[in-house]
């Protein structure tokens, strides 16, 4: 699946609501709660925060997705081709950081 294949599903899950796109800082709210869910499983299977004795474990693949999800929401609902800024900014790093990471040995 491409991003703008992404885009256009999930475009397509939130037009069948009357209420459709939310307002700008309701999906950065929304953003912020699924990264501190991802942040907060992380911080369990990586971190010093232990999770409690009955705490269920969560899916690391889903909490990333869902911070995808939202942030395909806000793409649409701002106009964005996430393809083509994340083309943009691979350049940008391409050029910017060229020298500046020792490179792999094959």
């Amino acid at each position: 699946m491409t991003l703008r294949d992404a885009q256009a599903q999930v475009d397509a899950w939130i037009s069948q609501f009357e209420e459709g796109y939310w307002p700008p800082l309701s999906n950065l709210a929304r953003l912020t709660e699924e990264v501190g869910e991802l942040a907060r499983e992380m911080n369990h299977r990586f971190g010093h925060k232990p999770k409690k004795p009955d705490e269920p474990e969560q899916d690391l693949a889903i909490e990333l997705a869902d911070v995808l999800f939202v942030l395909l929401v806000i793409a649409n609902e701002q106009k964005i081709d996430l393809e083509e800024a994340l083309e943009r900014v691979l350049e940008k790093y391409r050029t910017r950081d060229a020298k500046r990471w020792t490179p792999a040995r094959p």
